[in-house]
């Protein structure tokens, strides 16, 4: 049997209205209450090069490096915002540069939060796999910070080879 590793589809259920998950995709502080421990964002200026760091919400064309707890200051990811509507859809570059897309929806009186990563190498089930492992558990702590609950990261570095960073 044939398997994709090109895509993933994942979608968490968030008893918070739709209008309090956007800031926490869209926001550095949004993203560093749950995903990040830190986010930097930056706009191509004028002349072509970068504007420099800026908080307001992301938007399309914003340059980012992001780093995570449980992890030395020396790890970090860039990419770029490819879409950002201000309300319920951010796509941004991830993995190899493949594109992540969340969307955020209402059903039975709940958010969704549906996050699809395609364009992976088909031939690369590791990728896959450690992305969507990621995604899950950040996922959860998203659902967790926003209902209220813990922040389920791992904010040790000393501490490794846990599910939690």
């Amino acid at each position: 049997m044939n398997r994709n590793w090109s895509e993933f589809r994942l979608r968490v259920n968030i008893r918070v209205p739709l209008e309090k998950v956007y800031p926490a995709w869209a926001t550095p502080s949004g993203l560093e209450s749950w995903f990040l421990s830190k986010a930097i964002i930056t706009r191509e200026g004028l002349a072509g090069h970068l504007a420099g760091p800026r908080s307001g919400g992301l938007q399309k064309g914003d340059q980012y490096e992001w780093f995570w707890h449980g992890y030395p200051d020396t790890i970090s990811k860039k990419g770029t915002i490819t879409s950002a509507n201000g309300t319920n859809h951010l796509a941004f570059t991830f993995t190899m540069g493949c594109p992540v897309s969340i969307s955020l929806f209402r059903e039975q009186d709940e958010t969704i939060v549906e996050l699809v990563e395609s364009g992976l190498p088909n031939d690369e089930e590791a990728i896959y796999v450690g992305d969507s492992k990621g995604w899950i558990f950040y996922l959860t702590n998203l659902k967790s910070i926003l209902e209220g609950g813990l922040d389920l990261r791992n904010h040790n570095v000393k501490l490794v080879n846990v599910i939690t960073a």
